[in-house]
């Protein structure tokens, strides 16, 4: 599978970024706790290398628990702050302002110092689509204040956000970059919902799932669909779509239906907690 999506307004997007990083003083980033790295858009790096950072690893309710916190430490050794958090379900959200807050002292200091008070700390949020952006801010700010969906490429304009007299939060746009080096970085942005379903083949994309969590997570397949795990990934999904009734007309297995379900069962966390990519590999 070949994987690439970039559309126009990215670009544009992009340059917009460039400019409003110089009115900012923090940049929140969210990443998804499943894939950590290959959800960072490595452009967002270089554009907030003279600001504060803070790593959001949003979706930790779906990943697994040591592996989240292994890379929380891997991106605290990077000077970053991080907070892992659930924003659907307001978990972890509470530790936030306490944290920017830390992560910007010295901007504080600054402005005390030169008799500057109650000036708002300015947070520009970053984050690829899909990644929960806009379902943070809409939790963060308490109210519906951002426009949210779950399919990628909703949030399409800018806007800033009064959250209290302590915080202001610029929203932008979710941003890819235009060319993935790395195509293992776009089949896991493919399995977490990041790049559109459309222009995907879902059977191959189940078949690249189950081969990762035979190697990872063993036993999952086998708990949740009663399959022989010894087997290669085309006689696992042809025994999960016997075992899950996934026929078509004529009587014949239908292949995409149990690809299907398999790829929503691990988006959903129906699956169990995971985690595709790991520190250190």
């Amino acid at each position: 599978m070949h994987f690439q999506w970039y559309p126009g307004h990215m670009t544009k997007a992009k340059r917009q970024m460039q400019e409003d990083i110089k009115l900012i003083d923090l940049v929140i980033e969210l990443v998804d706790a499943r894939i950590p790295l290959s959800s960072r858009n490595p452009d967002i790096d270089e554009l907030g290398k003279q600001k504060a950072r803070l790593i959001l690893m949003n979706k930790a309710d779906l990943a697994d628990e040591e592996q989240t916190r292994e890379w929380s430490e891997y991106f605290r050794n990077k000077g970053c702050f991080v907070v892992k958090v659930d924003a659907r379900a307001k978990a972890g959200m509470k530790k936030i302002n306490d944290v920017v807050m830390e992560a910007c002292q010295q901007k504080i200091e600054r402005d005390r110092k030169r008799g500057i008070k109650n000036r708002p700390v300015r947070a520009m949020v970053v984050g690829i689509p899909n990644v929960g952006k806009s379902t943070f801010i809409n939790t963060y700010a308490g109210k519906a204040c951002a426009k949210t969906g779950n399919k990628p490429g909703v949030t399409k304009g800018k806007q800033w956000i009064r959250l209290n007299k302590n915080v202001e939060l610029l929203d932008t746009p979710g941003i890819l970059w235009p060319k993935f080096e790395d195509q293992q970085v776009g089949l896991y942005l493919a399995l977490i919902g990041s790049i559109k379903d459309e222009i995907l083949n879902i059977d191959e994309l189940s078949l690249e799932l189950i081969k990762v969590l035979k190697e990872h997570y063993p036993g999952i397949l086998a708990s949740r669909y009663e399959v022989n795990e010894e087997q290669e990934p085309a006689e696992l999904l042809k025994q999960i779509a016997q075992n899950r009734n996934c026929i078509k007309k004529g009587n014949e297995l239908d292949y995409s239906k149990a690809a299907a379900l398999v790829v929503d069962e691990f988006r959903s966390g129906r699956l169990g907690k995971i985690t595709l990519e790991f520190p250190g590999n």
